[in-house]
């Protein structure tokens, strides 16, 4: 009985394995389509992202107030970056159906170079749209770069618990040669031009160099304090302490000129442009955009010179 029986008994085991890993090899290759398939999509929402076809746009049917949300840090790789704003503001002007454009402002500062570019396109589209006005509304923060894109608008409406003003610039980094001596480490710097090494961290400070680095930005203060004179004008009333760095709240900087009244987005729709209805024309990260940045793929990235040089208004 046991020749007869194990056999069948083999053949069969042997059945199941191979059917096993038949099964097996399948769901393997399902699951590798199914994976190639995702990875396509992801890269196809990545390509998309970066040639600008999944950006938001706003749809209007009627009259209304235009809102472009400036919230955080302002730099070139943030959501307040001059490119995201600007696009944002340029869309918001060509509608036929905007009666006024309202920036709400919430940020602390950041980058003068992408602080002055929002501001010259703001003067810009004021000058190619002269009929549609332009309100900054201040939420809790508006301070050194954000304050330099607000000197641009028409009014600017703040709370009177707004903080405003920070009208100056720094340059900051840390030196560590103390440390360095204590631990015995030597720094070992070769370059090529004297001044190449200029604000190393690991190297004493040079008192020409320092003294250029003042320089440099004191121009560029000079710069964000012209800005803020051409746009508010005569409603300015000029104060020793005016472009020192300090803030102010909201009720102080419209007794000081640096803010014309008090109110939130909807009192300016509603009692200022006279269009009740909003709509947001904010220029938001994508899903895509979000990814790449998780996954470290950026989407249109790079390192730029003023955060390079810890050069920021704020």
């Amino acid at each position: 009985m046991n020749d007869t029986t194990e056999p069948n008994w083999e053949r069969k085991t042997i059945e199941k394995l191979a059917y096993s890993a038949l099964d097996e090899q399948r769901k393997t290759r399902r699951w590798g389509i199914f994976f190639k398939i995702l990875t396509f999509a992801y890269l196809l929402f990545v390509a998309l992202a970066a040639m600008g076809l999944l950006r938001h746009g706003a749809v209007t049917t009627g009259k209304h107030t235009a809102v472009v949300e400036l919230h955080g840090v302002i730099s070139s790789d943030s959501e307040a970056s001059a490119d995201r704003v600007n696009d944002s503001l340029r869309a918001a002007f060509k509608d036929a159906n905007t009666l006024g454009v309202v920036l709400r402002i919430n940020s602390p500062g950041g980058s003068p170079v992408q602080s002055g570019q929002i501001n010259d396109e703001i003067k810009r589209l004021r000058a190619k749209y002269p009929k549609i006005p332009l309100y900054a509304v201040v939420d809790d923060v508006c301070a050194s770069g954000g304050y330099y894109v607000a000197a641009a608008a028409d009014k600017i409406f703040v709370d009177k618990a707004s903080l405003i003003g920070s009208i100056g610039v720094r340059m900051d980094g840390f030196g560590f040669t103390g440390t360095m001596e204590k631990l015995g480490v030597e720094r070992r710097l070769i370059t090529a031009g004297a001044n190449k090494g200029m604000l190393d961290p690991f190297s004493p400070m040079d008192p020409k160099q320092t003294d250029y680095a003042r320089q440099m930005i004191g121009e560029i203060h000079q710069q964000f304090i012209n800005v803020v004179k051409t746009g508010r004008g005569s409603r300015l009333k000029e104060t020793p302490d005016m472009f020192s760095g300090l803030i102010w709240n909201g009720e102080q900087g419209v007794k000081l000129g640096l803010a014309d009244g008090f109110g939130g987005l909807e009192y300016v729709a509603r009692d200022v442009i006279k269009a009740e209805v909003v709509v947001d024309f904010s220029q938001h990260e994508s899903l895509p955009e979000r990814l790449a940045k998780k996954f470290g793929i950026g989407v249109a990235s790079g390192i730029s010179l003023d955060k390079t040089l810890g050069t920021l208004l704020k």
